[in-house]
């Protein structure tokens, strides 16, 4: 079996990029054949594939005119369509799967792959089909104006950042993937959540849409009950993240314990000017030293204020046998049970997270509990086996006549 994944970065750049790492391993490590079609970038892993990949864009930066062309080619890039369409033609995949399309690739891709009778399988990392600015968010409230196809509430909210101009970009692309039916070609959306599930079928068919929880792998992480007494913060320093709430429940704490931020992004000038007293700002950590500064704190905290969908931040932290603190919002209480694997508390609500700071760092009994609750609940429900089981199965159920190199992959997903 072939299988063409197509993701803008082949790097790993965030969540949607550990996810993409994990099935590639998994699939190539099956007996499939893995074709890889992203944008071309300096950190990109090797490829044979990489002369298909799209030129890089930045649609951000540049004079005037590259921005307006930069933001023409996010709603629907040529490039990608040309060069996707002889990528497919030399390789004939059985199926492709995107991940992280939008903008840099764009939907457009989908088109392409179902005109030669390839099925499509769409990993939803945020809302981005049914939400312009994909995040589900209209001030400080959730928002379900466009779920069901109605796209022009952004710009009468002016929902990217209050501009006009931002706000008419992506409402023209939404539009224009509305007109070509980009999304609707799509023959399975793999949720991650059930809010995520939920959120896509106000506007497409429900048996269109499979729940497949992220997964962690279990087996390579071992928790060694390591606490060294410091409250942590992996993510990005991004308006909607909620690191300024977690800071200012620390200070509200009085700074009892050090507080450790893994990240960096726009806000980290900003927020290290404001809060300096027993803060280390770690910046941007990765592979062996992420896992071991992880393993070593007391508590990990997911303060997020947007609708996450299923962080790999909270199921990495559960796999290491951390107790959680993580915001009720999105899909992140179907991961962390209130007060058996942690404590969740309302987005932006200093006062509740602080009291639960000073409940878990008082009590290493009692975060060592929730630690363990959490370890026993990723092993059941998220682990990475699991997940590459129940992917097989989604590929199986699109290739009734390709069964064969299916049936190897299930079995070697299954497999101890």
């Amino acid at each position: 079996m072939k299988v063409l994944l197509a993701n803008k970065y082949l790097f790993n750049n965030g969540g949607a990029e550990t996810v993409l790492f994990q099935e590639r391993a998994f699939l190539t490590g099956s007996g499939v054949e893995v074709i890889d079609f992203a944008m071309q970038h300096e950190r990109n892993i090797e490829s044979p594939y990489s002369t298909h990949f799209v030129s890089r864009q930045d649609y951000r930066n540049g004079g005037y005119l590259a921005r307006i062309r930069g933001a023409l080619a996010l709603i629907h890039s040529r490039e990608a369509v040309s060069k996707l369409a002889s990528l497919i033609d030399e390789t004939r995949p059985d199926l492709m799967h995107c991940h992280n399309v939008y903008h840099q690739l764009t939907p457009s891709i989908v088109g392409v792959a179902k005109s030669r009778g390839i099925p499509v399988v769409l990993t939803l990392h945020d809302t981005k089909p049914v939400c312009p600015v994909h995040t589900r968010a209209l001030g400080n409230q959730l928002c379900s104006l466009c779920l069901t196809g109605g796209f022009h509430h952004v710009l009468t909210h002016r929902c990217s950042d209050g501009s006009l101009a931002q706000s008419a970009t992506l409402y023209l692309e939404a539009v224009t993937q509305q007109w070509l039916g980009s999304y609707e070609k799509v023959d399975r959306f793999i949720a991650p959540s059930l809010f995520m599930q939920d959120s896509v079928s106000r506007r497409f068919s429900p048996d269109r849409t499979v729940l497949l929880y992220n997964g962690v792998d279990v087996r390579n992480i071992s928790p060694r009950g390591r606490d060294n007494g410091y409250v942590l913060y992996c993510g990005r320093l991004a308006p909607g993240k909620g690191a300024e709430t977690l800071l200012r429940a620390h200070q509200a704490a009085g700074c009892s314990w050090p507080l450790v931020i893994a990240g960096t992004g726009p806000l980290t000038d900003d927020l290290k000017s404001q809060f300096a007293r027993n803060v280390q700002f770690a910046g941007h950590l990765s592979g062996d030293t992420l896992s071991t500064t992880i393993a070593e704190a007391s508590v990990v905290v997911v303060p997020s204020e947007w609708c996450e969908n299923c962080p790999m931040s909270v199921l990495e932290a559960m796999a290491q046998g951390k107790a959680i603190i993580a915001t009720r919002i999105g899909g992140i209480p179907e991961l962390v049970n209130d007060r058996e694997t942690g404590f969740l508390f309302e987005p932006g609500n200093v006062d509740e997270l602080r009291t639960h700071l000073e409940c878990l760092m008082g009590s290493g009994e009692l975060r060592a509990q929730m630690g363990a609750a959490g370890r026993v609940r990723v092993e059941k429900h998220f682990s990475l086996d699991k997940h590459n089981a129940e992917l097989i199965a989604v590929y199986r159920s699109l290739l009734p006549g390709r069964t064969s190199v299916v049936a190897a992959a299930v079995n070697g997903a299954r497999s101890p």
